[in-house]
């Protein structure tokens, strides 16, 4: 889609990514972040597997779908917490949705991952960050601290 300004976005229904959460075994928190292939749109960033939205998906089904294609993440080990409108340009939107798994889940990277990291949350910022996930992270980092990270049997 292009907006008024001439801007491109992808995804004709939006897209969506996901914020996967899960603690370390010293108990800190960290979160899953995709390296994004040099070849793809702002290439060599740091962000969140994620994607366009298909005309039937909600936001949650389109970041997991896209978890599992960019990541190889089962969603049967992954909960999702909520979802946060994180840009908004006329009548399309990324939604981050915000999710926590059980322990550090281990990735498979497809080819638009350079790499796939487990970062602490307080060195995401430190990245170079892909622009429009360096726009939302200090929000999305204050809505996930007020959600108490779930554990072994919680949802």
């Amino acid at each position: 889609m292009v907006s008024a300004s001439g801007a491109a976005y992808w995804g004709r229904h939006g897209a969506a990514g996901l914020l996967l959460r899960a603690r370390r075994p010293d108990g800190s928190a960290a979160v899953l972040l995709q390296h994004r292939a040099q070849w793809s749109h702002q290439g060599g960033t740091w962000g969140l597997p994620g994607g366009a939205r298909d005309s039937h998906e909600t936001p949650e089904q389109a970041a997991m779908r896209e978890a599992h294609e960019e990541a190889g993440l089962p969603a049967d080990q992954v909960t999702v917490r909520t979802a946060v409108v994180t840009a908004d340009v006329s009548v399309w939107t990324y939604t981050t949705v915000i999710a926590d798994a059980e322990a550090l889940l281990d990735t498979v990277p497809n080819r638009e991952s350079a790499e796939l990291r487990w970062v602490d949350e307080d060195e995401v910022a430190d990245l170079p960050l892909h622009p429009g996930f360096a726009a939302s992270w200090e929000r999305l980092r204050v809505v996930a601290a007020s959600i108490p990270l779930a554990v072994t049997g919680e949802s």
